[in-house]
């Protein structure tokens, strides 16, 4: 995940409806790059002392300018977006959505500690539950979100859905304070928004928010949602999960997400003679040999100003 860090140069809040009907524009002058990540051992644990030292950093093949800090998070926080997709294409397969949704709040939501909030979503989205640090109240926004609620129109604005809660929910949030996590519960069809991917994705690095996404088994083999899901997650620094997998499988998926997300390093660099071009940077992140996976979006798009 990466956070732009610097002041705002200009931004122009999103126009139209929440459905993706109108444009977003965000500038902000890059000065420094904040990346957060997660590191693992041969048994699937957190490893959390690292040092500095034992981390090298490649942006676009090129060492950093200089390392400006390195930080660990241990048992962090969350602030955390529940998006349920709850379009015609769900009809289905909504039922087991709210099921996992349920189970992460009522078994790894923090009450006092962790934020949430649901999203329900189809052409236009809404907030069924704001910001609360009660379980109760996120389970009731989720048990109360109806199949077509937000589909007058008909067709998915999932991208849209994702940068508006980036945008609106995330965007003021304090990095160092909480983690900021999407649990996505969708087919990954985008069917009716104006918002892109690459937007979406952008809104994401901004509020370094990372997507987790439970999507159920498509019904076809020309679905293009499992790889939407797949390329969202990737550049966030998330996974995909299958929302109809068996109750153990669920518990387990539930359980990585949480290590993954409250376990974390931050380190914040200054990128060697970044461009303000709009071309996307690689990073390679190389850790040492007793860290088995580490969990790193792929890179960042430069701004344009």
């Amino acid at each position: 995940m990466l956070l732009w860090f610097g002041a705002i140069a200009a931004a122009q809040e999103p126009t139209g409806s929440s459905g993706g009907q109108g444009s977003f524009r965000l500038e902000l002058p890059v000065d420094e790059v904040v990346l957060t990540f997660h590191a693992a051992d041969r048994q699937g644990l957190p490893v959390t002392d690292l040092k500095q030292s034992e981390v090298r950093l490649l942006d676009n093949g090129i060492a950093p300018r200089r390392i400006v800090a390195f930080d660990q998070f241990a048992d962090r926080p969350l602030h955390v977006g529940i998006l349920l997709d709850t379009s015609e294409s769900m009809r289905r397969y909504l039922v087991v959505s709210k099921a996992v949704a349920g189970r992460f709040v009522s078994r790894d939501f923090r009450p006092r500690a962790d934020q949430g909030f649901v999203m329900d979503f189809g052409y236009a989205s809404e907030i069924a539950q704001p910001p609360t640090t009660d379980p109760a109240l996120l389970a009731r926004g989720i048990a109360g979100a109806p199949l077509g609620n937000m589909n007058a129109l008909g067709g998915t604005a999932l991208f849209a859905a994702i940068f508006r809660a980036c945008y609106y929910e995330f965007g003021n949030s304090d990095p160092t304070a909480m983690g900021n996590v999407i649990l996505l519960f969708s087919d990954g069809e985008d069917t009716a928004g104006q918002t892109t991917m690459a937007e979406a994705v952008k809104a994401c690095q901004r509020s370094n928010t990372i997507i987790y996404a439970f999507r159920p088994r498509p019904g076809h083999r020309f679905s293009t949602g499992p790889k939407a899901l797949a390329e969202l997650t990737q550049k966030t620094g998330g996974r995909v999960f299958l929302s109809d997998d068996t109750g153990d499988e669920i518990e387990s998926d539930l359980k990585t997400v949480e290590s993954e997300t409250r376990n974390q390093y931050r380190l914040v660099y200054s990128p060697a003679g970044l461009l303000h071009d709009g071309s996307f940077h690689r990073i390679e992140l190389k850790l040492p040999d007793r860290v088995t996976e580490f969990k790193v979006r792929t890179g960042y798009y430069a701004p344009t100003q």
